[in-house]
């Protein structure tokens, strides 16, 4: 596998790390940036992928602790900075489209 291919597979199911904006604290830990992976389907139950599309408030806060690392409690995700949120949002929104709709070759 060329660095290019290992590249390419690595952001097919991980985000770079996301840097926030404002710092989760958790007990003497503050948690400055987290890594989202792409989800799969048994992730998704429960949750409308309109919902996550649309990066509903409610669909965000029980899909980021499943995919986050570290993970997260759901208690911790509502008390994220709103542009943190967000951000989380369209990084998992992304992992919804498919290579066609991203503009990329198989």
């Amino acid at each position: 596998m060329t660095n290019a291919t290992a590249t390419h597979a690595h952001t097919a199911t991980a985000a770079d790390p996301i840097k926030l904006d404002e710092p989760i604290k958790r007990g003497e830990q503050t948690i400055r940036e987290i890594t989202l992976r792409k989800p799969k389907s048994g992730e998704l139950r429960g949750i409308s992928l309109a919902d996550v599309l649309q990066m509903q408030t409610d669909a965000l806060i029980t899909l980021i602790p499943r995919l986050s690392t570290p993970s997260l409690t759901a208690a911790e995700v509502r008390q994220m900075d709103p542009a943190d949120l967000v951000q989380c949002g369209g990084e998992i929104a992304g992992f919804l489209l498919t290579k066609r709709a991203k503009g990329e070759s198989e």
